[in-house]
């Protein structure tokens, strides 16, 4: 199945169960996979909200708001990040975080 299959299933699926987190993030990562950022930003940000993330997310979040241009948004996502990774014991993917942040 190439990326074109991969995301029309995936898009079903969230269409059938709009609730499942994990299918939210699947989703947003083919959109990113095949440079549909705008719409990546779309479904993070409604994985986010529905979810304790343990700093992947807001990440990816940060990263795709860079691309966009979307500084002050995308120093936001990295400092969740943070607070994510720290309360979840992934001191390494904050300190990541806090040297992107540095970056911005």
């Amino acid at each position: 199945m190439g990326a074109a299959g991969r995301l029309s299933a995936l898009e079903r699926m969230v269409s059938d169960r709009p609730d499942d987190s994990r299918l939210r993030f699947g989703l947003a990562l083919e959109y990113l996979h095949v440079g549909r950022t705008e719409d990546a930003v779309s479904e993070l940000r409604l994985y986010l909200n529905r979810t304790d993330d343990e700093g992947n997310g807001w990440g990816r979040l940060g990263s795709a708001l860079l691309e966009l241009g979307r500084d002050s948004e995308a120093r936001e996502a990295y400092e969740q990040g943070i607070a994510s990774a720290l309360r979840h014991g992934h001191p390494t993917m904050a300190d990541e975080f806090t040297a992107l942040l540095q970056d911005i």
